[in-house]
């Protein structure tokens, strides 16, 4: 797992949530909060995807402009990361194990 999962778990997110996250969509351990979010980092995240008008209504619902700005950068910095990473071939560095 990455950075994001170890970060997870000192927060107190539970391996199951964690393990959960493929499925979030259809998952009830998370909120509809946390599903905006995720699906707001999909769009910004797989080129197939975008963050188009109606999507980007519904993270001003459930966000504040000052954490709709600090999610973005913390999603755009996880993608910058994740793709410099793998370019330079810098692997994973297995800071999360299931407890």
């Amino acid at each position: 797992m990455d950075i994001n999962a170890a970060v997870g778990s000192e927060l107190g997110i539970s391996d199951e949530k964690i393990l959960a996250l493929d499925h979030y969509a259809s998952s009830d351990l998370y909120s509809e909060q946390e599903k905006v979010a995720l699906r707001y980092a999909d769009a910004m995240t797989y080129s197939d995807q975008d963050a188009d008008d109606q999507l980007f209504a519904e993270v001003q619902t459930h966000f504040s402009e000052d954490e709709i700005i600090e999610l973005t950068e913390a999603i755009a910095w996880e993608n910058a990361s994740s793709k410099f990473n793998r370019a330079l071939r810098i692997p994973s560095q297995n800071l999360w194990n299931r407890s």
